[in-house]
């Protein structure tokens, strides 16, 4: 993006906003093209995740149940954290190994309501109907659940422990999640696995549902949740 851009977004005087992306260039956080005058996230930024990364007690926690599930069902299994009704971002992921993964990187960020980790946002948290109502209709679905049957799903989300989106946000991929507590109150984090619809059939969406939320107890219980 140019400064101005920028400094609109942030709501800064064009000025203040340059001085404060010259310094953060000088620090190889952001670089600057001089041929388009436009700014980008330089490679310092890797410096500050894995820093985070190493006090995060919950990425520390979640390595080896990721890991083992991945490797038990053979999909792709992600923790993400939850920040309010912004957004979800994905602190770590395991593959399965098999020949088909889907995937998502560290750092990908996606809209907190949406695919399974909303319904237990929605299940577990204390967000009013009517506001949960108005976000729903800004969510874009491959599928899209009725405001209805997506509050159906909820409920069965807060009887199971688990929620399931069989294949609403991206078309013939389920995504099961479990949620995480750090603290009493709204989940702070959620597991999460992706699967090829054709491989989570048969009883075995079941079955890793109730492991995602065994792995998901475990964790909380670790981080006083």
């Amino acid at each position: 993006m140019g400064v101005q851009a920028i400094a609109r977004e942030l709501g800064l005087v064009p000025s203040t906003c340059l001085y404060v992306l010259r310094a953060l260039v000088e620090e190889e956080l952001v670089s600057f093209d001089p041929d388009t005058k436009r700014y980008t996230l330089d490679a310092g930024v890797l410096t500050l995740a894995r820093g985070w990364l190493r006090r995060d007690r919950f990425a520390d926690l979640v390595a080896a149940p990721l890991d083992r599930l991945a490797r038990e069902f053979g999909v792709t299994v992600l923790a993400v954290q939850i920040v309010r009704l912004d957004h979800i971002i994905v602190v770590a992921t395991a593959s399965g190994g098999q020949t088909l993964q889907l995937s998502a990187g560290v750092g990908s960020r996606f809209p907190a309501l949406i695919s399974a980790t909303g319904r237990c946002i929605a299940a577990f948290g204390t967000v009013p109907e009517a506001e949960l109502e108005r976000r729903f209709t800004a969510l874009r679905w491959d599928v899209p659940p009725s405001f209805a049957q997506w509050q159906a799903q909820i409920a069965r989300t807060r009887e199971q422990g688990y929620a399931v989106d069989d294949g609403n946000y991206i078309a013939g991929v389920t995504v099961l999640a479990a949620p995480v507590w750090k603290a009493p109150g709204t989940p702070s984090h959620a597991l999460v696995a992706l699967g090829i619809g054709a491989a989570l059939r048969e009883g075995r969406a079941a079955t890793l549902g109730q492991a995602l939320v065994g792995a998901a107890n475990s964790i909380s219980a670790q981080l006083g949740g």
